[in-house]
């Protein structure tokens, strides 16, 4: 695997691109915009100053704003245990991402390392009923028992973590900081255990448009991705199907802050992973059911379509009659989701 400083070097080269085709604008909702340096001002013949070129400063609530912002995941800690089986061991532990403490599960599995891992991002469940590791009890099982080191990340927001106030306005993307901040941590951690040079991302629903983000932000950062029944790439299409319907009364505040997708179409495009997916380097694959009453598999071909067109390495595996949460035909789904890993992590 290319090292992600290689690859970020090539993407502040196309920020510049995309930035000037877009036009991001500069509204507030966050840190995370490192603003453009330019070099002192040159100096004509004639002694006067000449103008520095200037770039267009991107919206730090957006894509391009994630792109551009230095991220820092580091400090990786085993607390307490959770359970031993024949298999792993489960710990609780946290990390660090960009200055906030970030709880979550890890399954270590029993033998000899280094073991290839995992980075999971579980679907939403409401943060005032959620525990740790919760959501993709499944998966961390199984995945373990087959060699993988399991970090199921909690996100900002959620259990042990640490509270990020403007999350959920800002269209949640600080779960995409938390995801890039978890590889980082498990690649620094030192630990003999996990291999930092094989490590893949799992997300499942609304961890499946986190996983999204996380390939067009960082490229070169994993080795591979897997995503089931994801919801859209393009956020105002969830926000229609999740919350408006339910009256949440955060819509009115997005569209306070940010506009409706009519009258600020940069903005909802800019939020939007699919926008950007000719970044993407590296391989995925996507599960869906046909019978998806909660996130349309719809999405998942558009999504799908757009990496074709792009060039992109991506697969779309469908299940005749398969819900959204996958029942008869999962272990199925796991098999090949434990293929595509060995071909890309092992």
């Amino acid at each position: 695997m290319r090292s992600w400083g290689t690859a970020c070097a090539a993407a502040a080269l196309l920020l510049v691109a995309v930035v000037g085709c877009t036009g991001g604008d500069g509204g507030d909702g966050g840190d995370g915009d490192d603003a453009a340096r330019s070099s002192p001002p040159a100096r004509t013949s004639a002694g006067g100053p000449t103008p520095s070129p200037t770039r267009t400063p991107v919206n730090p609530v957006s894509i391009p704003g994630l792109i551009q912002r230095e991220h820092h995941g580091s400090g990786l800690r085993l607390g307490t245990v959770l359970a031993r089986t024949d298999a792993y061991t489960s710990y609780r532990v946290t990390y660090e991402a960009n200055g906030l403490t970030i709880s979550g599960l890890m399954n270590i599995p029993t033998g000899k390392g280094p073991f290839p891992a995992l980075v999971l991002a579980h679907g939403y469940i409401d943060p005032a009923v959620y525990t740790t590791g919760r959501g993709l009890a499944r998966e961390q099982d199984l995945l373990a028992r087959n060699g993988y080191v399991v970090l199921h990340t909690d996100y900002r927001n959620h259990a042990g973590s640490d509270d990020d106030p403007d999350n959920d306005v800002n269209l949640r993307l600080g779960y995409t900081e938390d995801v890039i901040a978890a590889v980082m941590a498990l690649r620094s951690s030192g630990r003999a255990e996990i291999d930092g040079d094989r490590i893949g991302l799992l997300g499942r629903s609304m961890g499946g448009g986190v996983v999204y983000n996380t390939l067009v932000v960082a490229p070169g950062l994993v080795d591979a991705a897997v995503v089931f029944a994801p919801v859209s790439s393009r956020p105002e299409e969830n926000i229609d199907q999740f919350q408006r319907p339910e009256n949440d009364p955060i819509v009115a505040e997005i569209e306070a802050e940010h506009g409706t997708p009519e009258e600020n179409p940069a903005f909802w495009r800019e939020v939007s992973p699919v926008t950007y997916v000719d970044r993407v380097t590296e391989p995925l694959l996507v599960h869906h059911g046909t019978a998806d009453d909660t996130c349309p598999l719809t999405w998942s071909r558009q999504t799908v379509a757009a990496f074709d067109a792009a060039g992109k390495d991506v697969e779309l595996r469908t299940y005749d009659g398969e819900g959204h949460t996958f029942g008869p035909q999962w272990p199925r789904s796991m098999d090949a989701t434990m293929a595509f890993f060995e071909r890309h992590l092992r």
